[in-house]
């Protein structure tokens, strides 16, 4: 019996490549995907409609996208019980 390896998404690679510290660029997204960089800006759209997208100037002066970290706020009813 042989096992195969659940094939990676696109999209799950550009996301992993937005979770590093230093983020990507639009040319490190393309080349990870092989999307046009047009492409890359409509997924990087529907993350930001999510709230969850940071947009960043490195030092070498290119912009960086990345992934915003996740705060884990406690919800109304939750502080309501802890009271």
């Amino acid at each position: 019996m042989t096992t195969q390896k659940k094939a990676t998404t696109k999209a799950a690679m550009v996301t992993k490549i937005l979770s590093r510290e230093k983020g990507a660029t639009l040319p490190e997204m393309s080349k990870a995907t092989g999307w046009q960089p047009h492409s890359c800006r409509a997924f990087l759209t529907g993350l930001r409609k999510k709230g969850s997208i940071l947009k960043e100037q490195r030092s070498d002066g290119q912009l960086a996208y990345r992934i915003a970290p996740v705060v884990d706020h406690p919800s109304p009813i939750d502080a309501e019980r802890a009271q």
